[in-house]
């Protein structure tokens, strides 16, 4: 057909993550850019809704116009948003108009209610946010390879995925691979990076970036041995701990530093314990014991 292969490729991408799944459900399909406004607004009223509609077999698609330029030329797309209904692999309407819950679900009950839609169910398949949860739990069991390229499926469907976000930088750091988990938070917006879906994984990354080789960890442990009174070289050692998964030894060194001057830069000492906490979870037994640590410094 004269195709290149980049071209061949999106091609047959379209085809398995929308055609198909359109002979049986109704796909509602978004054009979308990262830089687009509106987009961005109508974003999560397209999600609330095909949520809402999944179980009568609507599902959601998205297609990054910057991203799939071919797939967006066969459709004529002019601006964006641009939203159609898929059935059968033709567009049966334009939805682009309906910018509010009301509009977007009246209209596909006119729909609904003139095609065979296959209502949905075991046949509908999992949601992006389940596959997300199953990639968080191959991280918990340390299947990190496993985990990443979960994450990276979810990614080529929703590039704005905050669960698949976040764990993609998980599993990188955890695989060893700082350098590009440290390029995509840095890619994050501002208002991204203050969500806290990301706040675990920006500590992470902090952590990540102490790492010391034994060497530097022991001329730390001796400088502290030294002078016990060094709180600069006991929070780097703190940090050095933490990094090669030395939990307790972290802590004993950044409540050392609390117990004997908690106003150290700030109450930095602390600060780096809270934030510990929060990246591993206030409902782990090791936090829990570790906070009731910290209380007795400060309020015993």
């Amino acid at each position: 057909m004269g195709l290149t292969t980049e071209e061949q490729k999106a091609v047959q991408a379209f085809r398995d993550e929308i055609v198909e799944p359109s002979m049986t459900r109704l796909v509602i399909l978004d054009f979308w850019a990262d830089w687009c406004g509106p987009c961005k607004q109508l974003t999560p009223v397209l999600e609330k809704v095909a949520a809402d509609y999944a179980d009568k077999g609507v599902v959601l698609a998205k297609v990054n116009v910057d991203e799939n330029k071919f797939i967006a030329a066969q459709f004529q797309i002019r601006s964006i948003p641009t939203v159609y209904a898929m059935f059968q692999g033709q567009p049966v309407a334009d939805l682009t108009n309906a910018r509010t819950e009301p509009q977007l679900a009246a209209m596909l009950d006119q729909l609904l209610a003139k095609l065979p839609v296959q209502a949905g169910g075991a046949d509908a398949g999992p949601s992006l946010d389940e596959v997300a949860a199953a990639g968080t739990a191959a991280l918990a069991e340390g299947a990190n390879e496993e985990a990443y390229a979960i994450f990276t499926e979810i990614l080529g469907h929703d590039p704005a995925h905050k669960a698949a976000l976040a764990g993609m930088i998980e599993a990188l750091i955890a695989l060893g691979r700082k350098d590009e988990a440290q390029a995509i938070h840095a890619s994050l917006s501002d208002e991204q990076r203050a969500d806290p879906a990301f706040d675990r994984v920006g500590t992470m990354l902090s952590i990540a970036a102490e790492a010391r080789d034994p060497e530097e960890v022991r001329a730390l442990k001796a400088a502290v041995d030294a002078d016990p009174g060094n709180f600069q070289a006991r929070f780097d050692l703190a940090n050095a701990l933490m990094a090669a998964g030395d939990r307790d030894g972290a802590a004993d060194a950044l409540l050392a530093i609390v117990a004997a001057d908690r106003e150290w830069e700030d109450g930095a000492a602390r600060s780096r314990l809270l934030e510990i906490f929060s990246m591993i979870g206030l409902e782990d037994p090791w936090v829990a014991a570790t906070r009731r640590r910290l209380s007795a410094i400060l309020f015993g």
